[in-house]
């Protein structure tokens, strides 16, 4: 998509953020909270990367770019599926690679789900491959 506005998302712009995911994302193992995106925002102010058309501010992408200070941790890549291969992705990645380079991190990995197969040609189209000598261990906390 031309001109792509990319911008950090805000408390204010949490309620569309969720809508939009229930929309665009992918499925998740838990439901998503306001609560816990306000937190991400108010913690990390330019964690949430927003794709708004020039044009009108629509809502067409979402990434999460978050640095823990020590690793660069991409999350909820989402495009409107009626705005898919415009380059949107492309935008929301590039502006996250920008953010990881400027404070010194030499690679980026994502969260992707493996039954996710639309988005790894994507994935793999950023230059991004899946770790096969890594796995996710998880405990759930709650």
């Amino acid at each position: 998509m031309r001109g792509v506005k990319i911008r950090c998302g805000g408390p204010d712009d949490v309620p569309d953020v969720l809508a939009f995911w229930l929309l665009a994302a992918e499925g998740t193992d838990r439901p998503d909270s306001p609560d816990k995106v306000i937190a991400l925002v108010e913690r990390d102010p330019e964690a949430l990367l927003i794709a708004e058309r020039p044009d009108g501010g629509e809502l067409v992408g979402t990434l999460i770019a978050g640095w823990d200070g020590w690793r660069a941790h991409l999350y909820r890549l989402a495009v409107h599926p009626g705005h898919r291969r415009q380059g949107i992705a492309t935008a929301l990645l590039a502006a996250a690679e920008a953010r990881f380079a400027a404070f010194g991190a030499f690679r980026a990995d994502a969260m992707v789900l493996e039954d996710n197969v639309l988005a790894h040609p994507a994935w793999s189209a950023a230059g991004y491959a899946p770790q096969p000598e890594w796995s996710r261990w998880v405990k759930p906390l709650a």
